[in-house]
């Protein structure tokens, strides 16, 4: 969904934020999605080859806006991400601490999904067996993370490190396209797609 927004604010000739921000019907998480830009510093210009990708969602009961910039090696189709910022309204903050250690979590194991985690099939058999030759997030691929809460200190407190992890691919993906205009539809997005949909 959050890729298809993009595609249809770049047909619109559209920023992929202001096409968000003028469309949205909810307040909160209008408010979600200015905490994570402002954060962000979305109105930067980008270095040649970075670009930038939104994405938003809500789950168990917790708002959430991200917002990743990503460098893609045009010649090779690899992608390093670069940094991640994730707003969330998530009610009352019982422990910032604990849901900035369970967001950063739920992001790390998000990249995995979005960019390396591939199990490969040969028809019916599975190529992929064991875990050398299952890529995951290493720590020279994990990005700068920040993470900011809405503390509602009236509201019950809502879930906490699921949420972050439903935006990453489609905020990765988006910022893919921004970077190289590759648009890539499926998960993960590995350099041989990000190539072939560059051509």
């Amino acid at each position: 969904r959050e890729s298809h927004i993009d595609v249809v604010a770049h047909a619109a000739g559209i920023d992929p934020m202001d096409f968000r921000m003028n469309n949205m019907d909810s307040p909160e998480m209008l408010e979600t999605l200015r905490l994570a830009a402002t954060t962000f510093g979305y109105n930067k210009e980008k270095r040649p080859g970075h670009g930038y990708g939104i994405a938003l969602g809500q789950d168990a009961g917790t708002l959430v806006a991200m917002i990743a910039e990503v460098f893609v090696d045009k010649a090779t189709g690899v992608v390093q991400p670069i940094r991640i910022v994730c707003a969330q309204d998530m009610g009352q903050v019982v422990n910032p601490h604990g849901a900035t250690l369970q967001t950063e979590g739920g992001i790390t194991m998000g990249i995995g999904y979005a960019l390396y985690e591939e199990i490969e099939f040969n028809g019916g058999e599975m190529k992929t067996t064991n875990f050398n030759r299952y890529e995951i997030t290493r720590f020279s691929k994990t990005p700068k993370i920040e993470c900011v809460f809405i503390d509602k200190m009236d509201s019950k407190p809502q879930g906490g490190g699921e949420p972050a992890i439903i935006c990453v691919g489609a905020a990765i993906a988006n910022a893919v396209f921004d970077a190289c205009r590759a648009r890539v539809n499926r998960m993960p997005v590995t350099p041989e797609r990000i190539l072939a949909a560059m051509s």
